[in-house]
């Protein structure tokens, strides 16, 4: 089945096609890491990045997904990487970008394929059969392109934001100990603080009919 998004690049007009997952990539499984030394491969699980090994179980791009456990946070890797077995890695990627993958399996709703009444869980087969639509490469290049731009945008204003905050502590601490003084606007100096009982600023008011 065909499907024509409402929202596009205008240079792009091709409808686009229906697949299964397992039909646009293979599916990895994580392993066991215990018997590798230390090293400078990262290993991650659900969680993210655990430590780093001597071997590596995959190189190149490749989107993450939980097979037991956080299985709703998929994540993008590129490089060499080991990933422990609460966590698939994908590969073998055919007529689709990596990038534009992870942004179609941050749509999925996986907590509606969850398998199990406990822990949360995932299965090969089933995340093979779940159906997604793409577009063109030329179409998915653009895409992935224009949304890593703006995850790169929210990175920055993130960074900004925590700096921020930082930088607010730092001044109510010493605005705070008085380290730091305002001064009125004609420029003269406030009086000095006074040190009272948090009951001789409150107000005793009479509410009507108590």
């Amino acid at each position: 089945m065909s499907k024509i998004p409402k929202l596009r690049f205008k240079e792009f007009s091709g409808a686009w096609e229906e697949k299964k997952i397992g039909n646009i990539l293979k599916i990895g499984s994580g392993k066991d890491y215990k018997h590798l030394k230390n090293g400078d491969i990262p290993v991650y699980g659900t969680g993210g990045y655990m430590l780093s090994v001597d071997k590596y179980l995959y190189d190149g791009e490749s989107v993450c997904i939980g097979r037991k456990g956080t299985i709703d946070k998929p994540v993008y890797l590129t490089g060499r990487f080991w990933t422990v077995d609460t966590l698939f890695y994908t590969h073998s990627f055919n007529q689709v970008i990596p990038k534009f993958v992870f942004s179609l399996f941050q749509k999925i709703n996986w907590k509606e394929y969850n398998e199990a009444s406990g822990v949360p869980s995932l299965s090969k087969s089933t995340i093979e059969t779940i159906k997604i639509t793409l577009p063109s490469k030329q179409e998915q290049e653009k895409i992935a392109s224009f949304l890593s731009s703006v995850d790169t945008r929210i990175e920055q204003l993130t960074k900004k934001k925590t700096l921020l905050e930082q930088y607010k502590k730092g001044v109510m601490q010493k605005v705070f100990s008085q380290e730091i003084r305002f001064k009125d606007d004609d420029g003269s100096e406030f009086p000095e603080w006074e040190e009272k009982t948090i009951a001789d600023c409150i107000t005793e008011s009479k509410i009507k009919g108590v």
